[in-house]
C-alpha cells in the first residue's frame, strides 16, 4: 500500500512545469536534456526546429515586457500547497447543486482547480480591478501564498496589509500586470479548445490587457472587443469624457470555436415579432392581405425600438411564417458558384443570374428549391432571392456596439459598480448553452452566477457556474466599507466581501425561482474555502523531537473533518467538486464511493487486524456492486491500521480481487 505525501503529486496542485516538459519532449525529444541543476531546453536545437536565423535570443523582441513578469510566470507554474474545504452549512442545495463558490486568492484557488477542470470550462467572463487607483493590491508570496492569504485576509496573525494601487506608488501599471498575468496564464488551461475568455476593462490598462491577452491566447484568437456604452460620462477628467468600457473577448483555438460554437445574440424583439404575427392570423382565422398589412403597421410604428434586421422581417407568407427576402448574388465568382439560370415557375422561363453567378453551388441551389426557400418575382424578369424565416434565423452576430446604462441589478446588496445582470445575461447567452461550465474568478457581487441561473432560467439550458472571490475584509472605520460591513453584520456573517457574493446568489435564487414557478433548475451552490493542506507536513520542534516524531505517525491534521480530506482527494485526483457521493458502513467503518466508485475511500480512525477481512472483502462486494468504469482508487487512513501486517493483509485481499490500485493517506 503506496503511503500518500506531501510531496507526491497526487497531494499537490496540477505541476504546469513538468506538463510543458513532457509536451516539449514527446514533439521535440533532442531538445530535452537532463543534468544534475534539472531539466534543460537547448534554446539553440529550437531554433534550428522552427527556422528561426538569429544568433541570439537577446535582441529586442515584439511585445510587452515589465519589472517581474518572469517572476509572475514563475508564480504561475508554482503548484499550490493549499486545499479546498467544504462549507456546507454556507451553502444552498449542497447534496444536489452543481454549481461552486469559492471563497480564496483566486490564484490559489485556479491552481486548485487546474487537475479536475482543466479543459472543461466553456466560458470565462470576468471583471478584474480596472486600476482605477482605488482596487486593491496585495502581494503575491512566492515562497508560500497560502500563508499570504490567510494573512491578509485575517485568518492568522500576519503583518500585511491590503491597500490601493494609486499612481504614486510608481509601479502603477506593474503591479496590476503582475497580478493579472499569472492569474490568465492558469485560465487559459482550464478552458475547452472551443472556449471563450470575456474581460471587462477600461480605458486605464485595456492596452495591456490586449497584449497580454495576444500572448497568452494568441493573436489569431481574438474574437473582437465589444464596446460597452454606458450612457453616462465620467465627471470631472481633462480630455475626453469617457462613458465606455471595453469587454475583450478571446477564444482558446479558433479553428475548434467556428467548428462547434459562434458568439451570437437572440434578436431582442423576435419573440415580440413572431406573437405579433401570430395573434393577428388567429384573430382574422387566416393570412391575407389584411393581416400582412396590419403586421407592416405594426412594424413601422416600432422603428425606432426595432433594429433595422429585424424592421427587415416584414413579411408573412401563407404558413404564417414571418420572413425576409435576401440576394442570393456571389460576393465573388469561385467556380464552386452556380451560374446556371433558375426557371420562373409560372413563365416557366429563365430568370436573370446575378453577375457573378448565385451565392451557393448547385447542390445548395437545389436544396432551397425543393424546400421553398427560394422567393420568385411575379414574372421571370425579377431575381429571386432567399426566404429568410425569422424563427429559424432568430439569433444574430454578437455585435461590437452595445448600449446599456441602467443599475446593476445587485438586489440591494452594498456593493460598489457590480456587473449589470443583463450584460451579464448577454454574454452567457452568447457564449455558453446547455451544460457548460461557467467561470469567473473576480466574482465581486455574484453577477455571473445570477446571469446564469437567469438564463438556464430563459433557455432551459444546465449551465453550471464556479465563482471564486477573495474574502477580503471590510473595515466599518472606513466610510467607503462601512455600509456593507454593516450589512455583513445585520446578516450575523463575517465582515468580507465574499459574504456579499452569498448573500447575493440566494437572493437571486429566490427572485428567478418565484419570476419562472414552471422552472426547476440548479439554483444551489456548494461552498468552499481556501486554506492549507489538510496532510501534515514533516516541522520537527528540535527541542522537542521525541514529540514531533510521535505526531508525525499521524499524517493528516488533527483539525480536519473526513469531508475535508475527502475533498482535498478529489482536487488531487482530478475529480469534479460535484461527483455523486455514497457512504456504505462495513465492519463498523464508513466507506465512501465517489463517483460511482471510480474512488473508494475508508478513513476510519482505526482498522485492528480483527476486521481487515470483513472490511475488505465488504468493500470488494460493493466495487462488484457499482462496477466503475475504469480503475478504481482506494484510500485508507494510514495510522488507522493497528500494525504492518493488517495493512499488508488489506491490500493483498483488495488486490487479489482486481483492486491495485490502493494508497494511504
Amino acid at each position: 500500500m503506496e503511503k500518500l505525501t506531501p510531496q507526491n503529486p497526487e497531494t499537490q496542485s496540477a505541476d504546469i512545469i513538468t506538463g510543458n516538459i513532457a509536451q516539449l519532449k514527446a514533439l521535440f525529444p533532442e531538445l530535452i536534456t537532463e543534468s544534475a541543476d534539472g531539466t534543460t531546453v537547448n534554446i539553440d536545437i529550437l531554433k534550428q526546429l522552427i527556422g528561426d536565423k538569429t544568433v541570439t535570443d537577446v535582441e529586442e523582441k515584439y511585445g510587452l515586457n515589465w519589472h517581474g513578469k518572469r517572476r509572475a510566470r514563475q508564480l504561475a507554474l508554482t503548484p499550490s500547497t493549499g486545499t479546498l474545504r467544504p462549507c456546507p452549512e454556507d451553502s444552498v442545495d449542497w447534496d444536489t447543486t452543481q454549481n461552486l463558490m469559492i471563497e480564496g486568492d483566486n490564484l490559489e484557488v485556479l491552481k486548485l482547480l487546474q487537475k479536475s477542470y482543466a479543459g472543461k470550462v466553456k466560458l470565462i467572463y470576468i471583471d478584474p480591478p480596472y486600476n482605477t487607483g482605488k482596487d486593491f493590491v496585495y502581494p503575491d508570496n512566492f515562497q508560500d501564498n497560502i500563508k499570504n492569504y490567510l494573512e491578509l485576509t485575517g485568518q492568522i496573525e500576519g503583518g500585511q496589509k491590503i491597500s490601493s494601487n494609486t499612481e504614486a506608488s510608481g509601479r502603477f501599471h506593474t503591479d496590476w500586470l503582475n497580478m493579472i498575468y499569472p492569474r490568465l496564464t492558469l485560465a487559459r488551461n482550464l478552458l475547452r479548445s472551443d472556449g471563450v475568455i470575456a474581460v471587462h476593462i477600461d480605458e486605464n490598462e485595456y492596452p495591456n490587457l490586449e497584449k497580454l491577452l495576444n500572448e497568452i491566447l494568441g493573436e489569431e484568437n481574438n474574437l473582437g472587443t465589444v464596446v460597452w456604452d454606458k450612457r453616462n460620462p465620467k465627471g470631472e477628467v481633462v480630455g475626453v469624457g469617457q462613458q465606455h468600457e471595453l469587454i475583450s473577448i478571446y477564444c482558446k483555438n479558433k479553428d475548434a470555436f467556428a467548428a462547434n460554437a459562434n458568439l451570437s445574440r437572440k434578436k431582442e424583439n423576435a419573440e415580440a415579432m413572431l406573437n405579433k404575427a401570430a395573434s393577428l392570423i388567429k384573430t382574422a382565422g387566416t393570412v391575407n392581405d389584411e393581416v400582412k398589412a396590419f403586421y407592416k403597421k405594426w412594424l413601422k410604428e416600432r422603428k425606432n425600438e426595432l433594429s433595422g434586421g429585424e424592421l427587415a422581417y416584414s413579411e408573412i407568407d401563407e404558413n404564417g411564417d414571418v420572413y425576409r427576402p435576401v440576394s442570393m448574388a456571389a460576393p465573388d465568382k469561385p467556380e464552386t458558384r452556380s451560374h446556371r439560370p433558375l426557371i420562373h415557375p409560372t413563365t416557366g422561363k429563365n430568370c436573370p443570374v446575378p453577375a457573378k453567378g448565385w451565392r451557393y453551388p448547385d447542390k445548395t441551389m437545389d436544396d432551397l428549391l425543393s424546400r421553398g426557400k427560394i422567393l420568385f418575382g411575379v414574372d421571370e424578369t425579377t431575381q429571386p432571392t432567399q426566404k429568410y424565416l425569422l424563427r429559424e434565423n432568430i439569433r444574430e452576430n454578437f455585435p461590437s456596439l452595445l448600449y446599456f446604462g441602467g443599475s446593476g441589478d445587485a438586489l440591494d446588496i452594498p456593493f460598489e459598480n457590480p456587473k449589470p445582470l443583463k450584460v451579464g445575461a448577454l454574454v452567457v447567452d452568447a457564449a455558453s448553452s446547455e451544460a457548460d461550465i461557467v467561470l469567473d474568478f473576480f466574482a465581486g457581487s455574484g453577477t455571473t452566477g445570477h446571469a446564469v441561473m437567469a438564463q438556464n432560467a430563459v433557455d432551459g439550458g444546465k449551465r453550471r457556474y464556479i465563482l471564486v472571490q477573495l474574502p477580503e475584509p471590510l473595515d466599518p472605520e472606513n466610510k467607503d466599507q462601512k455600509v456593507a460591513a454593516d450589512y455583513c453584520d445585520s446578516l450575523h456573517k463575517p465582515r468580507n466581501i465574499a459574504e456579499l457574493t452569498k448573500e447575493r446568489l440566494r437572493r437571486a435564487a429566490a427572485k428567478i425561482e418565484a419570476e419562472n414557478s414552471s422552472w426547476h433548475g440548479d439554483t444551489g451552490f456548494r461552498v468552499f474555502k481556501l486554506d492549507s493542506t489538510n496532510i501534515r507536513a514533516w516541522e520537527p520542534d528540535r527541542d522537542n523531537l521525541a514529540t514531533s516524531l510521535f505526531d508525525a505517525t499521524e499524517h493528516l491534521k488533527s483539525d480536519r473533518t473526513e469531508q475535508d480530506i475527502l475533498f482535498e482527494l478529489l482536487l488531487k485526483l482530478g475529480l469534479d467538486l460535484t461527483v455523486p457521493m455514497e457512504t456504505k458502513v462495513i465492519a463498523g467503518k464508513t466507506v465512501y464511493s465517489i463517483g460511482a466508485g471510480v474512488l473508494m475511500v475508508c478513513l476510519a480512525d482505526t482498522i485492528a487486524s480483527a476486521d481487515v477481512e470483513v472490511l475488505s472483502t465488504g468493500i470488494v462486494a460493493w466495487h462488484a456492486e457499482l462496477a466503475p468504469v475504469g480503475d478504481t482508487q482506494l484510500v485508507f487512513r494510514d495510522s488507522a491500521f493497528s500494525d504492518d501486517a493488517a495493512k499488508a493483509n488489506c491490500t493483498a485481499i483488495l488486490q487479489q480481487h482486481g483492486l491495485i490500485n490502493v494508497r494511504s493517506l
